[in-house]
């Protein structure tokens, strides 16, 4: 009989040694997954819903969410700057007093954290003074927030809508144009891998307080393998207008296509309006309205008079020219960034600048070419064209 009890007790002491030493096991393995989300914000991320496996960074710079809650005021409409289809942007500051300006998505969205992926991976390896510059990102409590240095001058589309109170004569529109066009040359020519931005526009280069251009939002980016040869077979994604026809045909996404949207912009510093405005496409009137023996190349009526129509525009004549250029239907008669770099630093030479010196100012052959172009911005789409064309590929502008 006592070996019996003996031998019960023994069983209960065994027993309930291993449930001791279970929850132990339990609370240690907790303690090392709350750790692990401490070091590693993306400990969490799901490849399934958030399309693609964690963000491969060197040297990530986390933010709680508390963290962002609290530099922002609570996210309060004081703090915010901007909104779009992605989310809202504020201004917010940190603990060092750093401005910064926090991007943050709208939950649930499986695109969005795509784009969120993308822009931490490459902007986290590009650095350049024409390149907005990454601080940090929080990805917690179901939330997706990118930091950004803060740029106080707002976006190029701002200042040239009249939204913000910077005025951009001739000599400051050439300076941004340059400014810009340095930022797309690193990208395509020095970034590793290089870079193609496919969506260069007006409102994605945005002035700091020197007025000096930075091109930003890298949602769509895609970076070039050493594989790729040339061109990547991809989805047309992009904002009509900008967007690149030949692209929009072949669904081949190269270097050059991110040159002809920088060709319309170019032309958007010109005329200060939208690149589709009222059922008129402004590279077609462009084409249409030229002659190169008339002053100005005639273009007077497409020109935006606060430009200084008053003053001596030079190498405006010479600017046209290379805008033209980068907007030819085919990408092989387009030039490379570097080469528009050089254009522009001769144009600016031209008119008087040094196009090495900072900004002193602030804020106080391919057979179906035509047959493409055609069908991308002829007046029937150009007439039909609505914040929703086409939603599968585009973005609306």
């Amino acid at each position: 009989m006592g070996i019996i009890i003996g031998a019960a007790v023994a069983g209960s002491v065994l027993v309930l040694l291993l449930l001791l030493a279970g929850v132990y096991a339990i609370h240690q393995k907790k303690r090392a997954e709350r750790a692990t989300k401490q070091n590693n914000p993306f400990a969490s991320w799901d490849s399934n819903k958030c399309s693609g496996s964690i963000p491969q960074m060197k040297g990530p710079i986390s933010f709680s969410f508390q963290e962002m809650k609290k530099c922002s005021n609570n996210f309060s409409e004081a703090n915010q700057i901007g909104t779009g289809a992605y989310g809202k942007v504020y201004r917010g500051t940190l603990p060092t007093d750093q401005l910064v300006a926090i991007k943050r998505a709208q939950k649930g969205s499986v695109q969005r954290a795509f784009e969120f992926k993308t822009e931490i991976e490459l902007l986290t390896r590009v650095h350049h003074k024409n390149v907005i510059s990454l601080v940090g990102f929080c990805s917690d409590q179901g939330e997706q927030m990118l930091v950004y240095e803060y740029v106080p001058n707002g976006s190029l589309k701002e200042s040239l809508s009249g939204k913000s109170r910077i005025r951009l004569d001739w000599m400051r529109r050439l300076k941004v144009a340059l400014d810009a066009a340095r930022g797309l040359a690193y990208l395509h020519e020095l970034a590793n891998p290089p870079i193609i931005h496919r969506d260069i526009k007006s409102s994605n280069i945005l002035l700091d307080e020197c007025l000096n251009a930075k091109v930003a939002d890298f949602g769509l980016s895609k970076p070039m393998a050493d594989t790729e040869k040339g061109h990547v077979t991809t989805q047309v994604k992009g904002t009509m207008g900008y967007l690149d026809p030949e692209y929009y045909m072949t669904q081949q996404l190269t270097e050059k296509s991110d040159v002809y949207s920088f060709g319309v912009l170019m032309l958007e510093l010109l005329a200060a309006r939208r690149p589709i405005e009222k059922g008129r496409y402004i590279v077609r009137e462009v084409r249409q309205m030229i002659d190169r023996t008339k002053d100005l190349y005639n273009l007077h009526n497409v020109l935006d008079p606060t430009i200084g129509l008053w003053t001596t525009l030079n190498g405006l004549e010479r600017f046209v020219d290379v805008a033209m250029w980068c907007v030819e239907e085919s990408r092989d008669d387009r030039p490379t960034m570097s080469e528009v770099v050089k254009e522009i630093e001769n144009i600016i030479q031209l008119a008087g600048l040094n196009p090495i010196a900072e900004s002193a100012s602030t804020s106080a052959s391919y057979e179906e070419n035509s047959k493409g172009f055609d069908h991308l911005y002829n007046k029937e789409s150009l007439s039909s064209y609505s914040e929703h064309f086409p939603l599968s590929k585009l973005e609306p502008e």
